[in-house]
């Protein structure tokens, strides 16, 4: 979990994450990244979009993440789509690997940022919306802007 007043610098954030699905936990990741990868979040070219996280042998591992080459990188320039590898606890690695084998829970990437000069990411377990949830949600949202507007109106006078 993020501490509040603590110094970070957000590279990219994934809102459709939030738009899809039911957020139940998150949790800081750190990232296992090669040079110019670094340089590039740096400058801010990441896309989370249709990313995901993946546990395999023990590792939890992203994967399509697009981290754009450095530009004035040379022959040693990563493979933009390439999985990088998460650094978790192995505690909170087995727990997420329970909980994504119950029906319906997925690992998302949120958002990566630097805390202290690292790169982090933060995941989420997550279960997806339905297309009725996202209207509802939609509704309420629509309703609550209308009431504040309302009020703010009543109270000009």
């Amino acid at each position: 979990m993020l501490k509040k007043g603590s110094k970070i610098k957000i590279v990219c954030e994934n809102r459709k994450a939030r738009h899809d699905f039911f957020i139940e936990e998150t949790y800081e990741a750190g990232l296992v990244l090669v040079g110019t990868e670094v340089k590039s979040l740096r400058e801010g070219k990441a896309n989370l979009k249709d990313s995901f996280v993946l546990i395999k042998n023990g590792e939890a591992v992203l994967e399509n993440v697009h981290i754009s080459p450095y530009e004035h990188g040379n022959i040693f320039n990563h493979d933009p789509l390439r999985p990088r590898k998460l650094l978790l606890h192995k505690a909170e690695i087995t727990r997420l690997f329970s909980k994504t084998k119950e029906k319906g829970l997925t690992i998302v990437p949120l958002k990566i940022y630097f805390s202290k000069g690292r790169a982090k990411i933060e995941i989420a377990l997550a279960t997806g919306k339905k297309n009725y949830d996202k209207r509802q949600i939609i509704a309420e949202k629509t309703a609550k802007r209308e009431i504040a507007r309302a009020l703010k109106e009543q109270q000009k006078y």
